[in-house]
């Protein structure tokens, strides 16, 4: 790779750092308009348009990947992770919720462990531990009930999203899948029981501002439409390891964030909790680099 190639590379790499690390904050500030399930409805709908237009201009098949798998990784990584994670937003401040959220590679690890087999290496525990030390502080398990409801949400997030890693995994390991036409398909079946539930569910009506529609448009169009076409060329071209840090740097952008727009101060036990979790992402991050990589590379 030539020196402005990868340049290039690390340019785009930090962009979508500063892109998907604001798009929480985004988020944050749109369920001042819509609810959490119309956040999410409108979103993703715009990036299933984004990613169909880009498999029509790169002339992409739409062959449909296995039913099931692909209909599993939609129930799970597009509505289980993007409900609980929206509706995680208006229980609790956006930098804990994104920290929350982002503890997927420890949950990916335990899960690979149970449903793949996969060894857990001295130092992956050692992070796991770690992790687990820090939800304990962020939860503040002596605290009560209501101040957990965010907490709680944003852990099932991360979950549904370890789980549709393992999905993916297995889905990969079986079949050979293009993953432009599978994050597309996986979109779809998994935007269509958010508008099932919409049926059952009273909503409020939108307040149409044109800052809520450049909302919706930063985070379905460009966060998670472009965003996804953007991490798939940097998946072929960078390291592991630089690629690997992504678990890393978008919660400490989005924590940088929503401190400065949102005024979100954590209290210190939170703050010793997302520094315990951010160090073990750090520990995986590093042993990604070196060529020890986890079960998983989201």
């Amino acid at each position: 790779m030539s020196n402005r190639h990868s340049a290039l590379d690390m340019a785009l790499l930090f962009g979508l750092w500063l892109v998907w690390g604001y798009s929480w904050i985004a988020s944050k500030l749109g369920l001042s308009y819509a609810s959490a399930l119309q956040m999410a409805e409108y979103r993703l709908s715009l990036a299933l348009l984004t990613l169909g237009g880009l498999l029509l201009w790169r002339r992409s098949a739409w062959q449909l990947p296995p039913l099931w798998p692909t209909l599993c990784l939609g129930l799970t990584q597009t509505t289980g992770f993007t409900l609980f994670s929206t509706l995680a937003l208006l229980e609790a401040g956006t930098g804990k919720v994104t920290i929350l959220c982002y503890t997927m590679p420890f949950w990916t690890l335990l899960l690979a462990r149970l449903f793949l087999g996969e060894k857990l290496r001295p130092l992956q525990w050692w992070a796991v531990l770690l992790a687990f030390a820090g939800l304990v502080c962020v939860l503040t398990p002596w605290q009560a009930w209501p101040s957990w409801r965010g907490d709680l949400l944003a852990l099932a997030a991360g979950f549904c999203w370890a789980l549709s890693a393992i999905i993916a995994k297995r889905l990969r390991q079986k079949h050979r899948v293009e993953t432009l036409g599978l994050t597309f398909w996986q979109l779809l079946f998994g935007l269509l029981p958010l508008y099932l539930l919409s049926l059952f569910w009273s909503q409020p009506a939108v307040d149409w501002q044109p800052e809520f529609l450049v909302i919706l448009l930063f985070n379905g169009c460009l966060a998670a439409g472009l965003g996804w076409l953007v991490w798939l060329h940097l998946l072929s071209r960078l390291a592991a390891g630089a690629a690997g840090l992504n678990t890393l740097a978008i919660p400490a952008v989005a924590l940088l964030f929503a401190w400065w727009q949102l005024g979100d101060v954590p209290t210190l036990a939170e703050c010793i909790g997302m520094a315990l979790i951010a160090t073990a992402l750090a520990l995986l991050a590093t042993m990604s680099y070196w060529g020890e990589r986890p079960p998983l590379a989201a």
